[in-house]
């Protein structure tokens, strides 16, 4: 069993629960929106409330920072976009008929999905729309966006004029159980993405290898070629909705309902590592240096070995789910419906994972040198191994 952590701060500045957590691409800054209808923003330096953004007539239901902007939606059916040394609301994007769940800035463009069954492109300066994507029979729950030069040949581009000034693609996902590609350009649909039999909860985009995944209430992850629009695999080992996602070097991490997040090598489609111990829904995860953090329905944070599956560590003191994490200098920031936001240091738990994988490295070197008995042995025998400071932690013997 993992070893338990105390915050290293709690804030609790938000009068509501906070629905999400974003990070500047520069890191200096964090932005959390809560249910209390407004936003704050956060420095990673000394963990302070620098702004409080206020003019939303209802809850925000998601948010986006930029390294000089931040932006929320509303189920007051808006975005606003906000300055973020002044606080000053800087636009108001309207034409949305119900809530605003799901918003992405894309180079010059902002995007959102909302429970009125449409997508919308906006333009971030000129506080206008410019684009429509209408098609979807239910609500747009998320969004994934690309350019067809990072996944097309140039004798592949077949598009008509009016789409060659502009190249950009967004992705939707619906509870309508579908996923649409759009052309931005003109709002035409370019693909509809037709398997799951459940609600589409969530996207992950790998535009280099041209594959699309997405996580479904039908307790499925698929993969789609995002040219063709072929399905080309079904992953169905989850008893649950599957929540979130996260790929990284073609490991496919998944959060699910079912109490578990199952990693998957892409290539092969074979799932390789099973990481139990939540007593509730995973909601939200993020891959750090050989670790696999995630967050619950429980009000846990949990830290695993992504390679063995090991529960390292278990952050306490959430009184309800955790909506969002993020990672920062070996600091986790965890965004809870309790309306708080608790940052958790795990420089000691990256230390200990640095030694390891360096110790595996050289475990490697050795067995290849010797012929490599690993490969003749699979079977791994497991221990309990006291750590210098007097804890304790489980490890694989080869």
């Amino acid at each position: 069993m993992g070893n338990s952590g105390s915050a290293v701060k709690v804030c609790t500045d938000h009068q509501g629960g906070i629905n999400w957590l974003s990070l500047s691409p520069d890191g200096q800054r964090l932005l959390t929106g809560s249910e209390d209808g407004t936003a704050r923003l956060w420095s990673t330096a000394d963990s302070q409330c620098h702004g409080h953004f206020q003019g939303h007539e209802s809850y925000i239901t998601f948010c986006h920072l930029e390294n000089e902007a931040a932006f929320t939606c509303s189920a007051d059916h808006t975005i606003r976009k906000w300055d973020v040394v002044t606080g000053q609301c800087l636009a108001i994007y309207r034409g949305h008929t119900s809530i605003v769940n799901r918003i992405l800035v894309a180079k010059d463009y902002l995007f959102s999905g909302s429970y009125d069954r449409t997508a919308r492109c906006w333009s971030v300066d000129k506080e206008k729309q410019i684009q429509e994507f209408r098609g979807h029979r239910n609500c747009v729950l998320t969004l994934a966006h690309y350019s067809s030069r990072d996944v097309l040949e140039e004798e592949e581009e077949e598009e008509e004029e009016e789409e060659k000034v502009s190249r950009d693609l967004l992705v939707t996902g619906s509870t309508d159980c579908t996923v649409k590609v759009w052309w931005v350009s003109s709002g035409r649909c370019y693909q509809t993405l037709l398997g799951h039999t459940g609600a589409v909860l969530c996207l992950i985009l790998d535009a280099p290898n041209r594959e699309l995944f997405s996580g479904s209430t039908d307790y499925t992850i698929r993969t789609w070629n995002i040219v063709t629009g072929e399905q080309l695999k079904v992953f169905k080992e989850h008893q649950g909705s599957v929540i979130c996602l996260e790929l990284v070097n073609r490991h496919l991490y998944s959060g699910s309902a079912d109490r578990t997040v199952k990693c998957w090598f892409v290539d092969t489609g074979e799932r390789i590592q099973t990481y139990k111990a939540h007593k509730h829904s995973v909601s939200t995860l993020k891959y750090h240096a050989g670790i696999l953090f995630t967050g619950s329905g429980d009000a846990c944070a949990r830290a695993f070995n992504s390679r063995s599956g090991v529960l390292q560590k278990i952050f306490r003191g959430h009184k309800f789910i955790i909506n969002c994490i993020q990672i920062h200098n070996e600091l986790l920031y965890t965004a809870s419906h309790d309306g708080t936001l608790r940052i958790w240091d795990i420089r000691g738990i990256c230390k200990r994972n640095k030694r390891r994988l360096k110790k595996e490295r050289s475990v490697q070197g050795r067995s290849s040198q010797k012929g490599s008995l690993s490969r003749l042995f699979n079977n791994k025998v497991g221990c309990m191994v006291q750590q210098e400071n007097g804890e304790h932690e489980a490890v694989e013997l080869m």
